[in-house]
């Protein structure tokens, strides 16, 4: 485990960076969040997850924030765990913000890697969480890295629409990403502007795993030769995630055309339909 008091030359000005964060993040919340509902962050302890905690608890503290609370999740992966544990109840207990500190275990034979496994089963804790909102704090360069890598895995519309700031979460708190419109710099100059020290996951240094090496190789030489790419990337996303919204809808409006009255295809209106509408609306669970 390392501990930071500092981001290296953050990209903006310190002040500017904690009034622009601050900013966005009570128009987010504003937008969305009733008296009295509960709002919870999901705390990893690292530099990205204290900053929105932190945040947080300042817009708390001036009234515009009603209950907080933090969930950590304990994948038991590294043998630094314990410490990162303890880190983050040393931090909530500094801010006067209760924790709970979940422990799961990760399955390390998983088919689709040991991220995507780690990835469902905090996300299962996160479904089951005692709150209204559950907030995590992905910011714009992460949403890069996420088209990038659906991309590059063959996703349709849907996938390669990245992360919503917003969604459902069965039978749980509805999940936010206040900062995702935010970049990296940003939250670097917030934790320097504040002086925050955060943990860092020694498991992110090895580019054994592919978003570990879209971060740390492959985004820095895009970004030399293409300025701003993290900001198109993400851009990107946001079209893709109005096109997913579009064919949703029309395989809505087809579906309506081709399922009659007793809920049975008619299955001249549907060979009607032009091969992409028709694969659309086979994709879309409709039928």
């Amino acid at each position: 485990m390392a501990g930071s008091k500092s981001s290296p030359c953050p990209e903006i000005a310190p002040e500017t960076a904690s009034s622009r964060l601050q900013h966005t993040l009570s128009a987010f919340l504003a937008a969305r969040l009733a008296p009295g509902e509960r709002l919870c962050v999901g705390l990893s302890g690292g530099r990205d997850s204290v900053v929105l905690l932190h945040a947080l608890d300042g817009l708390r503290v001036r009234g515009l924030v009603g209950a907080l609370a933090a969930i950590h999740v304990d994948h038991g992966l590294s043998a630094n765990a314990g410490a990162w544990a303890g880190f983050c109840a040393d931090f909530c207990r500094q801010l006067g913000v209760p924790l709970d500190i979940v422990h799961v275990e990760v399955p390390r034979d998983d088919g689709e890697g040991l991220e995507a496994a780690a990835r469902r089963a905090r996300h299962r804790v996160f479904a089951g969480c005692s709150a209204d909102w559950l907030a995590l704090a992905h910011h714009q360069d992460d949403q890069a890295e996420t088209v990038l890598f659906r991309l590059l895995r063959g996703a349709g519309i849907a996938g390669a629409a990245g992360m919503p700031a917003e969604r459902s979460q069965a039978g749980g708190p509805r999940l936010i990403r206040p900062l995702l419109e935010l970049p990296r710099s940003v939250i670097a100059g917030y934790s320097e502007a504040h002086s925050l020290a955060w943990i860092e996951d020694e498991s992110n240094a090895d580019l054994r795993y592919r978003r570990n090496h879209l971060r740390r190789e492959v985004m820095p030489r895009i970004g030399q030769q293409f300025p701003g790419a993290a900001q198109a990337l993400a851009r990107a996303g946001g079209h893709f995630a109005e096109a997913a919204l579009l064919l949703d809808e029309l395989a809505q409006a087809d579906r309506r055309a081709v399922v009659g009255e007793q809920g049975r295809i008619d299955l001249a209106r549907f060979n009607a339909l032009s091969a992409p509408r028709a694969r659309n609306l086979l994709r879309s669970e409709l039928l």
